[in-house]
């Protein structure tokens, strides 16, 4: 994505099944779970760098000692700084005391961090402050040990003030109206509530305060808590969180719309967003690592129990695809064999945009993460190059020499390395004609692989704002003096804003909006803009179920073709020598590719939660008002 985009956040939990000595024996050190959690956040670290963040809990410990401890960083390089951190502490101890070195018990009872339950978060921040304060896992602390809550999440809500509202009406004070915090709060009340019912039990029963703490510990129904707190929720999200006495749990949304992966044996339970970190940490293969299902959540109980329970009833399962088109690493062997795809089907649009000419055309990709698409592309159009040699001697065998054939043969798909990224300049000059040069300069190419009769077809995983694509990209392609730049997407056009996850909240700084917008003028048909305004201000005030997506009017009178052509001709410039064309991949297509993501609402505005058309309608009327500001 040449574009800059803020991605989902990662999360990772580890439940150590055995006792500690058991991996002191079978690994060589007491502290696995600790490394292994530092390799399953960096093997996310795709999925944030903003910020990380590490908690961990102690099983058994006696009254006094510390059994929960968490480090955070929002530091250039969070994940490093995190373990540093953890490492600098357990070096410390086991350096002042010799006598823990061989002593499991000792190293659990006086060395922070240790424990058998482990949460790791990255994290992009989607906005607001990159304050050390947002980083997770977010702690709830409490003096008895089952009312403490540790949660991390990659998620984000629609209807944020609602569930804010919701808690000041429950008697609460909440301290700022982050989705987070409301998400913790709202689980935080449910979880009292039901410590409070099972300690009126216990009393009933006779035991004695101290007596019924382990009891409620054991009892505690995490399902029904998770039932009652999630009644109003709307977004995405994949959430997981501790309790301080040992339970732990990892929810995901009705829609399916965050991922979340598993794998338990007789030694471990791990929790990740993506299947192949997993797979690499753990040593395990594609088929142990299983999906948790939407609406469901996996809890482990601090006996070590393991259940799937549904909390939510799952609805149409509308999992983000742009966890496939570009978020996710691409060493998921499903992933891979998607985003091949994708770059296949889009060829025949891609021939039809140089006339067939695979002879006088050069392939390419940008950025790095366009890579796979890119050789799907490259062997569709092998493919096509060797089908249209087939056809050849079949109609000229009486006539093939050996010279003929072999310059036959000889013809091959061209593909160059014709961008590279270079270090991250930074734009700290502020007047807007200098940051553009500055911008210009993100990428360079390589000289004298291009001739002035030459197509050049860049494969790019999405466009989004196109603002580099317009500012460096095809700039620096020119450059090259080709013939035509085409400019394909692996991904269709984003057409509406995300609300879900992903850094998407202004209608307005998406090139598709611009472009129709621009289509509307010219036809005379902008009066659609007021119409689609007044309608949307019509439900402001209706209960999101009732709110119906009015936005889709704006691209009604277009077809997709057009909208790209316009976009090219948005994108290029009068210096410009090349003739610019710019393909997308079609919805219809991305479906074939990606069957089991079919979330696709910044393409077609069909929204998996009510909230997402409130999000949409608001955002199109912030813009029509000329208000800067986010629409959820």
């Amino acid at each position: 994505m040449s574009d800059a985009l803020k991605h989902e956040c990662g999360i990772a939990l580890i439940r150590l099944l055995k006792p500690l000595e058991f991996y002191k024996e079978k690994y060589g050190t007491a502290f696995y779970g600790i490394q292994k959690m530092y390799l399953l956040m960096e093997k996310q670290h795709n999925r944030g760098q903003d910020g990380a963040g590490f908690a961990s809990i102690k099983l058994d410990v006696e009254p006094g000692e510390r059994y929960i401890s968490r480090v955070r960083s929002n530091h250039a390089q969070p994940i490093q700084d995190v373990f540093a951190q953890i490492n600098d502490r357990i070096n410390e101890e086991m350096a002042a005391h010799p006598e823990y070195a061989d002593d499991v018990a000792l190293q659990k009872h006086k060395i922070p961090y240790l424990g058998e339950l482990f949460l790791g978060h990255v994290r992009y921040g989607t906005f607001g402050k990159n304050s050390i304060e947002s980083v997770h896992p977010f702690l709830r602390q409490n003096n008895w040990m089952h009312r403490n809550l540790i949660l991390a999440g990659n998620f984000n809500m629609t209807n944020v003030k609602e569930l804010f509202q919701s808690l000041v009406e429950l008697g609460q004070h909440p301290k700022e109206m982050a989705d987070t915090v409301t998400v913790m709060e709202k689980i935080g009340h449910f979880l009292d509530d039901e410590v409070t019912d099972l300690y009126q039990e216990c009393k009933n029963e006779g035991l004695t305060k101290r007596e019924a703490s382990p009891v409620i510990a054991e009892r505690l129904d995490v399902a029904k808590i998770l039932t009652r707190a999630s009644k109003n929720l709307d977004g995405g999200y994949a959430m997981a969180g501790l309790l301080g006495h040992g339970d732990s749990f990892v929810f995901r949304d009705p829609a399916g719309i965050r991922p979340a992966y598993f794998y338990q044996d007789d030694e471990i339970v791990v929790v990740a967003s993506e299947r192949p970190v997993i797979q690499t940490v753990f040593n395990v293969p594609f088929d142990k690592v299983q999906e948790i299902e939407p609406g469901n959540a996996l809890i482990i109980k601090k006996n070590g129990t393991i259940s799937m329970k549904e909390i939510l009833p799952p609805t149409v399962k509308k999992a983000c695809s742009f966890e496939r088109i570009y978020f996710s690493r691409g060493s998921d062997a499903e992933i891979y064999q998607e985003r091949k795809t994708l770059g296949r089907l889009i060829l025949p649009a891609v021939l039809k945009s140089i006339d067939q000419d695979t002879d006088n055309t050069v392939f390419s990709y940008i950025p790095n993460t366009a890579e796979t698409s890119f050789y799907g592309l490259v062997e569709a159009a092998q493919d096509f190059l060797n089908q249209r040699k087939n056809n050849y001697i079949l109609q000229n065998r009486n006539t093939l020499t050996k010279e003929s054939l072999q310059e036959l043969l000889s013809v091959k798909i061209r593909t160059e390395k014709v961008a590279i990224k270079d270090a991250k300049l930074r734009t700290f000059i502020t007047e807007d004609s200098s940051r553009d040069d500055l911008v210009a300069h993100v990428y360079d190419v390589t000289y004298g692989v291009i001739k002035p009769t030459d197509n050049l077809v860049i494969i790019d995983d999405s466009i989004v704002r196109g603002t580099t694509l317009k500012m460096s990209i095809i700039k620096m392609m020119d450059r090259l003096n080709p013939k035509r730049i085409v400019v394909v997407s692996s991904a269709p056009q984003i057409r509406y804003p995300d609300c879900y996850g992903i850094d998407m909240a202004k209608l307005e700084g998406l090139v598709a909006f611009k472009a129709a917008l621009e289509l509307l003028k010219e036809r005379n048909l902008y009066h659609i803009v007021d119409e689609v305004y007044a309608k949307c201000k019509a439900q402001e005030n209706f209960k999101d179920s009732e709110v119906v997506n009015y936005v889709t009017a704006i691209y009604a009178p277009f077809e997709p073709q057009e909208v790209s052509d316009k976009i090219a001709e948005m994108l290029s410039s009068p210096e410009i020598k090349a003739e610019v064309k710019i393909i997308f991949q079609t919805v219809e297509d991305l479906h074939v590719a990606c069957p089991k993501n079919l979330g696709d609402w910044y393409f077609t505005g069909d929204y998996p939660t009510p909230g997402g058309n409130r999000v949409v309608n608001r955002a199109f009327m912030n813009f029509y008002e000329g208000k800067d500001a986010r629409a959820y």
